[in-house]
């Protein structure tokens, strides 16, 4: 279809079949309405168009121990990357809004060296360059983005862009028949070679595949997946997620480091990683280990250990419905973040303390009421994430709010479809 007849598929009801992703159909089907009438103006009316959608994410558990192959419990959240595309010959031109149009020669899909890092045409040319390394087809198009998962935000921009990149690769020239788990992996070969950011995998598989979703990367190349059938709904409570205002953009040194320090403990030991390290084994080696690696090194590498041990009970503490558990573990991570992870606000400005803050204030006002919060995602900016009761969500949302500004306070659900093809 071309971009009026979409549009008139849209006005018609199309969305209403994507009802459990989308709360409000009517601010969406103007949100449609509007990317196709983008897209018509830059590229043309009359062109073939297909449109995609791919979820940001919530980091459930597991707090920096997906590049060690560690273990994870994430979900996709029902805010998403909607992409309006069509078919192109030799390279790819991405115009995401508010930002310059990428243009990336499908000729240099191979080459890490002709993109700069950290640049969205790095992200692209990582993709194409990872599709044709596994051996998948490629091709050009034309593509208009608009995304309401906020940069910076710690939802995961980022890997929502990487994984719609393979989305649309994935629709357009193999015919929908890659594994969206096989196109979290390129995702995040596309962000450790072309981009230069050395992230994990959690993010990447987490908007690819959707839902509730624990993740054991004991085996990168194949991750152990288990879908957790829960509802937060149902138990009474909602996610909140606060932007505390900070932003990621200049922090690549701080996360960077975390993955550096733990895998400099690992090769203490004649390892890459730390998965399979014990924690008796690492305090045994205390003392040389100061000498070798510093003592933050030791500290996320015991953050590491007992994260992983904490996934598990969370995982086992929902299969059985046992919330009150599930919270004891999430609580558990967000101390373990703030005192030995350190990865709650950066060294390159003290004075700035937004997520530790947001920690402050919910203590102040979830204390004692059942409910759990942590730090959320990479850390040092960003957000914060929270388990509130339902008839506290108002107060709390309210509070964070005067906080940090209206509408830092966002009241999510879990989306169920990962990385998608929208038809009509």
């Amino acid at each position: 279809m071309n971009v009026q007849a979409w549009i008139e598929k849209i006005r018609g009801g199309a969305l209403a079949k994507y009802a459990d992703m989308y709360e409000d159909l009517e601010a969406q089907k103007k949100r449609y309405v509007e990317a196709l009438e983008a897209f018509a103006s830059l590229y043309g009316a009359d062109r073939e168009v297909y449109l995609f959608s791919v979820p940001g994410r919530t980091e459930v558990l597991g707090n920096h121990t997906d590049h060690n192959n560690g273990k994870v419990m994430a979900a996709a959240i029902n805010r998403d990357l909607i992409a309006i595309v069509s078919p192109a010959e030799g390279e790819i031109r991405v115009k995401s809004q508010g930002y310059e149009e990428d243009v990336v020669a499908l000729r240099d899909a191979e080459k890490p060296e002709a993109f700069p890092d950290f640049s969205s045409a790095s992200l692209i040319g990582g993709m194409a360059g990872g599709f044709l390394k596994n051996g998948y087809r490629i091709g050009g198009f034309v593509a208009y983005t608009t995304n309401d998962v906020l940069k910076g935000s710690g939802l995961s921009s980022s890997a929502g862009f990487e994984v719609m990149i393979g989305n649309i690769l994935n629709h357009l020239y193999n015919g929908g028949s890659i594994d969206n788990a096989k196109i979290a992996q390129i995702a995040q070969y596309a962000e450790n070679v072309y981009f230069g950011k050395p992230c994990g995998l959690m993010d990447q598989m987490a908007c690819a595949v959707g839902g509730f979703v624990y993740i054991d990367f004991a085996d990168k190349t194949t991750p152990v997946m288990q879908p957790i059938s829960f509802s937060l709904s149902d138990a009474g409570y909602a996610l909140c997620i606060t932007n505390t205002g900070g932003n990621h953009a200049d922090l690549t040194p701080d996360y960077a480091a975390v993955p550096a320090e733990m895998k400099a403990v690992a090769a203490y030991f004649g390892k890459e990683a730390l998965r399979g390290l014990t924690e008796a084994e690492i305090v045994e080696n205390i003392p040389v280990l100061r000498k070798a690696t510093g003592d933050r090194a030791i500290m996320r590498a015991l953050h590491f250990v007992r994260e992983n041990e904490r996934v598990e009970k969370a995982k086992a503490a929902l299969l059985a419905g046992d919330i009150d558990s599930f919270f004891a573990s999430v609580s558990e991570s967000g101390r373990s973040s703030l005192c030995y992870l350190q990865n709650v606000f950066t060294t390159q400005n003290v004075a700035e303390q937004g997520i530790t803050l947001a920690l402050a204030v919910s203590d102040g006002l979830l204390a004692g009421k059942n409910c759990a919060w942590r730090v959320h995602g990479g850390g040092f900016a960003g957000t914060m994430q929270a388990f509130v009761k339902k008839e506290l969500v108002e107060s709390y949302a309210a509070l964070m709010d005067a906080t940090f500004g209206e509408g830092a306070c966002m009241k999510l659900s879990i989306r169920k479809e990962g990385a998608i093809q929208i038809l009509a």
